[in-house]
């Protein structure tokens, strides 16, 4: 409805699009689908789960596809014989706003999914790319160190709004803290894991995000996380987070160091990635 307060959508269109939409409870429905997209939490089990099932219901030339932002798709396909039609179709938060879409190829995915992704994608307005299949695939291979430079960065001494405005003035559209409260920090852990286990070496180790999340601070879904959100989602600093910022400091043994870069991090990864 927001879109129709504002003047995006009439409200026939609104309807219109809604009545398009049927909820389920089942697989029952699935047996004449095209394409289908699975959303769940990063969890690899639970996504193994899901695939297994949806290729026991859905017709044999229905695309199977997911949203994960991070997990390897061999590994979310690991349970079916189904990996031809299996891709990654990565919209990023919010997918209603941000216009890149990921079109995650793995070696053995057909090109015809692969192709039909691409023209799916360019139907709902989004700007798709093709990628390879690793962990994180192109962007958050490349932009999972500069989150890790700017916790590095706090546990060093630096304040988290400051850090976030200079990646603002930097030419970033949000600062790091903002953008893990706007996914959630289940994501946030979720992504971290499969970092940690993938790339041990690489991941910094910070325990603030783990230190809030236990005292549910979660992100703006729950008006608490690196900032406080009241009213029209905006973020203001939150003079609580001095307290899980001591202690995440404590924890690490870290001290000032002012001479750690926040972006040295994103483009050693990049180099990586294209050499």
């Amino acid at each position: 409805m927001s879109r129709v307060r504002k003047g995006k959508m009439t409200k026939d269109n609104y309807d219109k699009t809604l009545s398009l939409l049927t909820g389920v409870l089942d697989y029952e429905k699935f047996k004449s689908v095209d394409l289908a997209i699975e959303t769940v939490v990063e969890n690899v089990k639970l996504k193994q789960q899901i695939f297994a099932e949806l290729e026991q219901h859905c017709p044999s030339h229905c695309i199977l596809a997911t949203n994960t932002s991070t997990i390897d798709l061999d590994l979310i396909g690991e349970k079916t014989n189904s990996q031809d039609r299996i891709v990654g179709t990565h919209f990023f938060a919010p997918a209603h706003i941000m216009p890149l879409l990921e079109i995650v190829r793995t070696p053995r995915a057909s090109l015809q999914a692969v192709v039909t992704m691409l023209d799916v994608g360019k139907k709902i307005k989004k700007t798709p790319i093709v990628v390879g299949n690793c962990t994180g695939f192109a962007v958050n291979r490349m932009f999972f160190p500069y989150t890790q430079a700017a916790l590095l960065l706090v546990d060093h001494g630096m304040d988290v709004d400051k850090i976030d405005q200079a990646c603002i003035e930097f030419g970033m559209p949000i600062g790091p803290f903002r953008m893990t409260d706007l996914v959630g920090f289940d994501v946030a852990l979720a992504t971290g894991m499969q970092y940690l286990e993938n790339f041990p070496e690489r991941v910094y180790k910070s325990m603030l995000i783990p230190l809030m999340t236990e005292d549910k601070r979660t992100g703006e879904a729950s008006q608490k996380g690196f900032y406080k959100y009241e009213g029209k989602r905006k973020a203001s600093p939150d003079p609580e987070i001095t307290s899980y910022v001591e202690e995440s400091r404590r924890i690490s043994g870290a001290t000032p160091d002012p001479e750690v870069w926040v972006h040295f991090p994103v483009f050693l990864p990049t180099f990586l990635c294209s050499s």
